[in-house]
């Protein structure tokens, strides 16, 4: 999920509700210096040859040259050259706050990608999304690499971040390989992402909708500038990201040959779900932090309710940061009259105040709550190839009510063959916190490159994925090592 941008205008809101949302700022001292450029792997042997420094005839920027996106209520089309984080935070052409503290500070930065960015929106009400000034959501960026090795990459953004969330974590690596890449902001961004839309769930259903919407389009894009359709989409995520993977690889398997969902978030009707998990947390967290004679009953709570032993470092950075916020905001996008005309609960309440996210009971309430999640429940039936990562860390998405589930969900629905599943031994939810405990915690990021490369030799034959297992962080292993290394084996 991770905490959202908070430097956003105003969204459009549903009428009739007091705001008394208090938010916080979620992003943290989080360091925006890009790291030096690394060697890459060279792209695919089938890649498309560079196309030079003219380009197309005219020049690959002249305006009859661009890919033009369907359905785009505006687009604009920059040459670069260069396409990663290495060029684009000069150049303007992402928003370094949009990936803070999403990726450990020293993560290096591939360089050497020229290639055409377009930025733009689809039709949409909503206005969350102020980069550009466009004041519009449903934002998208596409980048076309010139060196194409003949895939696609597709991703929704994790929490309620906009289209350039996963810059550094997944775009600048999957353009170093040839990828062309494409992100959405999924409709609707911020804070109070729930104010959009209609009714309960519309909010969420909409970054469904808009994750299709893209890849339809993307793949009509690289067609234009490849004269030639991809030969593999792949869509990958993080977080809510990763829950975008398993829905659409669930509801339009057509779309897509694979995917990679790191950590995604689970929705299900009758839970575990986030608004089963995070209400106990809120209950117990205080009364183990404050000791005594109630600690040791508190922290039974907290394992019951599924946060993993060892996690507890973890637990007071998740109380003051995640836990309160996620669970206001989107107990609110699914089930507004909870507390009545106040908007997204009280900030911290104590047990037994009226209208507390503390005292929710998700179990109990009516049946058209449960109506709003199961629009955008999941269910495990995956139509292709998907890898799942997970931290046994995770302190937000706890793994034994989130991953471990979904995995059993998937084979439950007869589609195991489709599924490899891997636990990152230490790994949590924000690969930033390895920086702060680096003796106690993996980084993500390299086990999330080491299951796409794995899903690319599943797809093309060439090694079946390792079976399902808990990848150990190797004993002797320093965090320099870790950064840049996590074989699945």
């Amino acid at each position: 999920m991770f905490p959202p941008r908070t430097a956003s205008a105003p969204p459009r809101g549903r009428l009739g509700r007091r705001v008394a949302l208090g938010i916080r700022s979620l992003v943290g001292a989080c360091s925006l210096v890009v790291a030096s450029a690394v060697a890459v792997p060279a792209a695919d042997a089938t890649a498309v040859p560079a196309i030079g420094a003219e380009g197309t005839p005219g020049g690959r920027c002249t305006g009859h040259a661009l890919p033009h996106v369907p359905g785009a209520a505006h687009q604009q089309a920059d040459c670069l050259d260069e396409l990663t984080t290495a060029g684009t935070v000069a150049s303007g052409h992402t928003d370094p706050a949009d990936f803070a503290g999403l990726t450990p500070e020293d993560l290096p930065t591939p360089s050497g990608v020229p290639g055409i960015q377009i930025d733009g929106y689809f039709p949409d009400t909503s206005t969350t999304n102020t980069n550009h000034g466009w004041n519009h959501d449903a934002q998208f960026v596409i980048r076309l690499p010139d060196r194409w090795n003949g895939g696609l990459v597709v991703s929704g953004t994790p929490a309620n971040r906009e289209q350039y969330a996963n810059d550094r974590a997944i775009s600048d690596w999957v353009l170093s390989r040839g990828y062309a890449f494409a992100a959405t902001d999924k409709g609707n961004t911020g804070p109070t992402f729930y104010r959009d839309g209609r009714g309960p769930g519309d909010a969420i259903a909409e970054w469904n909708t808009r994750v299709t919407q893209l890849t339809r389009a993307a793949g009509s894009v690289v067609t234009q500038r490849y004269h030639r359709p991809p030969v593999r989409t792949l869509a990958t995520g993080m977080s809510n990201g990763g829950y975008l993977v398993r829905w659409q690889l669930e509801n339009h398997p057509e779309l897509y040959d694979g995917g990679v969902d790191w950590e995604g978030t689970l929705w299900r009707s009758d839970g575990p779900n986030p608004l089963t998990f995070l209400p106990p947390a809120l209950r117990a967290y205080p009364a183990y932090a404050a000791g005594g004679a109630g600690a040791q009953d508190a922290w039974k709570a907290m394992r019951k309710a599924g946060y993993p032993a060892g996690s507890e470092f973890l637990w007071p950075y998740h109380h003051e940061v995640y836990w309160d916020l996620t669970q206001r905001i989107y107990r609110e996008e699914a089930d507004p009259d909870f507390d009545g005309a106040t908007e997204a609960g009280t900030p911290y309440c104590a047990p037994g105040t009226p209208g507390c996210d503390a005292d929710y009971d998700y179990a109990t309430r009516p049946p058209a709550v449960h109506r709003a999640v199961d629009r955008i429940a999941l269910t495990g039936r995956i139509g292709r190839p998907l890898i799942t990562l997970h931290g046994t860390l995770d302190a937000l998405l706890p793994i034994s009510k989130d991953s471990d589930v979904y995995a059993r969900m998937v084979h439950q629905a007869g589609r195991g063959a489709l599924l490899r599943y891997y636990r990152i031994e230490d790994g949590t939810h924000v690969d930033s916190l390895v920086d702060a405990y680096p003796d106690k915690l993996r980084p993500l990021v390299p086990c999330h490159r080491s299951a796409f490369e794995a899903l690319e030799q599943w797809l093309t034959g060439k090694a079946r994925p390792p079976v399902d297992h808990t990848v150990q962080r190797p004993a002797d292993a320093d965090p320099a090592t870790l950064l840049t290394s996590c074989p699945l084996d």
